[in-house]
């Protein structure tokens, strides 16, 4: 069961660097194994797939996950590999299975051992949804949504900032993980500058930690901007 508090937060007075890449290993999702994203395979649905596709394959069907209340769980179809589940923060399903609403996939389908069970190491990211991500997050700055954030500028005064994934925060004073850092920015007189921010390259939206976990301002602040895009691909 996930459990992230969010209110630790950690500042850095010196200008964010290049990424350091963190290789973990994961553990979180029990759903059956997918192909790697390099190199997609599919092998046929075991029953338990099977089983679960049917019953949730039905028009406006989500699984919620049981541990993280927030998260959903929608059965799509991905050219090229197969039946997958559609990882996004909304209940409504995506209007396609690429839209930037979905965090990204887990697998439906198993790839060799039929009773594998997958974790976050088969998670494939969306890269459509780290730019609106950013894009929410930025904008939730601007608009001063996250209490913890401006305590954070108030007590750091001057220099840069880090966004912390809440997932896995860092203790006092220090530096978190540069797969928990989402973005960096700059704090003058006690103020959060929102166009000096910065996205992390080396984050990561799913660690041995979870998936994203941000503080109930700036998720609420992603989940209108996640409702009104795809409204927007609705439409079009």
């Amino acid at each position: 069961m996930l459990r992230a508090s969010a209110t630790r937060f950690a500042v850095c007075t010196i200008r964010p660097s290049i990424l350091l890449l963190c290789r973990r290993s994961f553990s979180l999702f029990t759903f059956t194994r997918i192909p790697s994203a390099h190199a997609p395979r599919v092998a046929p649905p075991t029953s338990r797939t099977n089983a679960l596709f049917a019953h949730y394959s039905t028009p406006n069907s989500a699984i919620s996950d049981p541990s993280r209340p927030d998260l959903f769980y929608h059965p799509v179809s991905l050219p090229m590999i197969g039946s997958v589940y559609a990882v996004s923060f909304l209940t409504q399903p995506p209007p396609t299975p690429d839209s930037c609403s979905v965090m990204g996939w887990l697998p439906a389908e198993t790839a060799g051992d039929a009773d594998a069970e997958a974790g976050l190491n088969d998670f494939v990211e969306n890269p459509k949804f780290r730019a609106i991500m950013h894009e929410a997050i930025q904008t939730g700055l601007r608009e001063e949504v996250d209490d913890i954030l401006i305590n954070g500028a108030l007590q750091l005064q001057q220099g840069w900032m880090h966004v912390h994934d809440s997932r896995n925060l860092p203790a006092l004073g220090r530096i978190g993980d540069p797969d928990d850092i989402i973005a960096s920015v700059l704090v003058r007189d006690s103020k959060i500058l929102p166009d000096t921010y910065q996205p992390m390259p080396s984050y990561r939206l799913c660690t041995s930690d979870g998936p994203i976990l941000l503080t109930d301002g700036l998720a609420a602040k992603l989940k209108l901007v996640l409702e009104a895009t795809v409204a927007r691909e609705a439409a079009q």
